[in-house]
């Protein structure tokens, strides 16, 4: 099949970090077992760098564990092999297509900003540190602020990849977020509609 896809290939993790936090990718393809520095690492330290690339994990571990795993560490998606090509393009597609691109660069929500340029957030000016998951989650809320959101939508939008055990893994993420915004001096802005899923609402509204 044709994809028209262009492909910078490397052969081990530690060529892989390099390229990919030197290089504007557009999507990362990484396999959990490369020699040197395995997929897990690469990912962690990209997102350490603060590199917000979409990266799908290829693993022949199937495990809920290993998954979560690799989910935790930062990867947008993760595909089990065997698998068929084409539906490692369609993932790649997916996850290009995750991003707004007429999206604004800071969002604000009462005494909270989200700069999605720097990748920081600060609430009264004083900076939050947030994991890439959780400030993808926020990010999502404040795009949809108001707005019902299902476990489904955010697990959809977060990770790209419905696994089981997401919507516990869904609240956890909530409770943390709740916790580090209201230890800044914010307030807890998400309400759980029981049932459905959570609703932003910010300080005032």
């Amino acid at each position: 099949m044709e994809s028209r896809m262009a492909v910078d290939i490397a052969h081990n993790g530690e060529d892989g970090l390099a390229a990919a936090s030197t290089t504007h990718y557009d999507v990362i393809v990484l396999d959990l077992m490369l020699p040197i520095l395995d997929g897990l690492e690469v990912t962690r330290r990209l997102r350490e760098h603060k590199v917000e690339t979409p990266i799908l994990m290829l693993t022949a571990r199937d495990g809920v564990d290993d998954r979560v795993a690799g989910l935790e560490a930062g990867a947008d998606d993760y595909l089990v092999k065997p698998f068929a090509l084409r539906e490692v393009v369609a993932r790649l597609r997916a996850l290009t297509r995750r991003h707004v691109p007429d999206r604004k660069s800071q969002l604000r929500a009462g005494n909270l900003l989200l700069d999605t340029a720097a990748h920081t957030l600060t609430v009264d000016g004083r900076e939050v540190d947030l994991t890439a998951k959780e400030f993808a989650i926020l990010e999502y809320f404040l795009l949809n602020r108001g707005r019902l959101l299902t476990r489904g939508q955010i697990l959809e939008h977060a990770w790209d990849y419905d696994f089981e055990g997401g919507r516990n893994l869904i609240e956890v993420y909530i409770g943390r977020l709740r916790k580090k915004l209201i230890e800044a001096g914010g307030h807890d802005p998400f309400v759980t509609i029981r049932g459905s899923g959570y609703r932003y609402v910010a300080e005032g509204s």
